[in-house]
């Protein structure tokens, strides 16, 4: 099934909509790596800016970076999915049309995967305003976690998160809120752990209307995947809200 796919090529998700105030610094990020072995694929969401635009400009000098663009406004699960379907690197990973990577993302992503002989890694990750100014201290994450791990707390960001699509195929998104940690939940169910690295090596802006700072929504959704996508019991589930709440407010406030 996955013969056809190059050897250490990253394939690159983006989803996009109305991210022309930001997508220039992230697509340079992109091109900016000290692995260049990638593919981009840019999937817009109906913007109404001058986002695709600005895209096909970058599609017009590297032939990397592929556009997609969806027929009608679908959020960001669906996007990413598209992306993942057409994905053919060995490699799979995401950033989101406002965040930027460190020169050495990629390359430290593959040297580390490859040291510690596994399919799925996750790395450390500053946090900076819609400026690049850094408002609360680097997130750093856990050497290793496992899914009853994820379940407590999701130290597992889109941002950083890298793995070996050849290895343990393709997974897709749940169209929830949190919908990320849905497909994190997914591959630890089929795999033992993922693994740390806890040098900061992306920026991520938080925005004052960031939809991962609205605590009540989040919450919500939180729970929702509990009880409908994971299927936990009354119990179980308020055993790793509570977690989740605790280590929420931990994060954010350090």
């Amino acid at each position: 099934m996955y013969k056809k796919k190059i050897k250490h090529l990253v394939s690159v998700i983006t989803p996009s909509y109305n991210s022309a105030m930001f997508i220039k610094q992230t697509i340079e990020s992109v091109i900016k790596q000290t692995h260049q072995k990638w593919e981009m694929i840019i999937i817009d969401d109906c913007s109404t800016d001058a986002s695709v635009n600005i895209i096909r400009d970058y599609i017009q000098k590297d032939s990397r970076i592929r556009l997609i663009t969806l027929e009608e406004n679908s959020g960001p699960a669906i996007a990413r999915n598209k992306g993942i379907k057409v994905a053919k690197g060995k490699y799979l990973t995401f950033i989101d049309s406002d965040d930027i990577w460190n020169e050495y993302f990629l390359e430290k992503s593959i040297k580390f995967i490859n040291i510690k002989e596994c399919d799925f890694i996750f790395a450390s990750y500053e946090r900076v305003d819609e400026n690049l100014k850094s408002i609360l201290k680097p997130f750093i994450v856990p050497k290793k976690v496992n899914y009853h791990d994820v379940l407590k707390t999701c130290s597992i960001s889109c941002l950083t998160a890298f793995m070996d699509m050849h290895n343990i195929g393709k997974f897709y998104m749940e169209n929830v809120g949190h919908e990320d940690y849905t497909l994190w939940l997914k591959i630890l169910k089929k795999i033992d752990c993922a693994y740390g690295i806890q040098e900061p090596l992306a920026k991520y802006r938080i925005s004052n209307n960031s939809l991962s700072r609205n605590k009540i929504q989040s919450a919500l959704w939180q729970w929702q995947i509990y009880r409908k996508i994971e299927k936990l019991s009354l119990i179980k589930s308020i055993y790793y809200f509570v977690q989740y709440a605790y280590y929420g407010f931990k994060k954010y406030n350090s």
